[in-house]
């Protein structure tokens, strides 16, 4: 049977909106809005939202409805908790076997999310001090004047960075400033990562969830192919820097978490 004949798979919306526990989604005119959760209040990261992320960023991805994508958070944070210093849970307990499916999603988390060929908008309602790199890898990104940034979860709660982060925040906020942030624990305030270059605009919090569906109808007004081309095009560099660098810092990240 030849190329031309063959019918595509489609993904479509009502495949996969419901399945999540840890994301809303709802969809308008083409725009997505993935809101993080923990039981309809604040998302608190934990193994099933490290699991539906990996997931749901493919289906995302794999939808060719989804014309713009906005994520944003639930309440007043947009992930936690915060890890006390030296207190991660689950510092210094894996085995090979049990790190093993934490290792192959992270692989997959944000390789799902940049691979998303739709132009995708943060709107950051809160402190973000679980994963950040993930809603500053978007296109556009916004964030309340109560939003924060801080990794609490790695080198301060006594983990390896290098699940992404050790990628992603120096690339963005500088090799020597990305650095500091990570050893540090350092807070970093919406205003301070406005100036910084991490945060196009910083807004009330009332405002912030319209703001963004305002860019998502600004962008389509452009062609659908000039959006999708344009979000490749501008995803590449940090897509074609997580190959190789992903997967080594998770391995060091495991061994560091191995038993002894």
């Amino acid at each position: 049977m030849s190329m031309t004949t063959l019918d595509r798979v489609e993904t479509t919306f009502d495949t996969y909106k419901d399945r999540f526990q840890t994301i809303r989604m709802e969809r308008q005119d083409g725009i997505l809005e993935m809101h993080f959760h923990s039981d309809g209040g604040p998302l608190r990261w934990s193994l099933l939202a490290h699991n539906e992320f990996e997931a749901a960023f493919l289906e995302v991805g794999r939808d060719r409805g989804n014309e713009v994508v906005i994520m944003t958070g639930t309440g007043d944070e947009f992930c936690g908790p915060a890890i006390a210093p030296g207190q991660h849970p689950n510092r210094k307990i894996m085995t090979p076997e049990s790190y093993d499916p934490i290792f192959w999603e992270s692989k997959q988390i944000l390789p799902h999310l940049l691979a998303i060929e739709a132009p995708v908008i943060s709107a950051i309602n809160g402190p973000a001090v679980r994963h950040a790199e993930i809603p500053l890898v978007a296109d556009i990104v916004l964030a309340s004047e109560t939003a924060y940034f801080q990794d609490t979860a790695h080198f301060p709660g006594g983990m390896v960075p290098g699940d992404g982060m050790h990628i992603i925040m120096p690339l963005l906020m500088g090799l020597n400033r990305g650095r500091y942030f990570l050893l540090t624990g350092q807070k970093v305030t919406a205003a301070e990562a406005q100036a910084m270059g991490l945060v196009a605009e910083v807004l009330p919090p009332e405002r912030l969830l319209e703001r963004a569906r305002e860019l998502g109808r600004l962008l389509l007004q452009q062609p659908k192919l000039v959006r999708r081309y344009t979000r490749i095009a501008l995803t590449e560099e940090l897509r074609s820097r997580m190959h190789g660098l992903l997967a080594y810092g998770l391995a060091l990240e495991g061994m560091a978490r191995m038993k002894s």
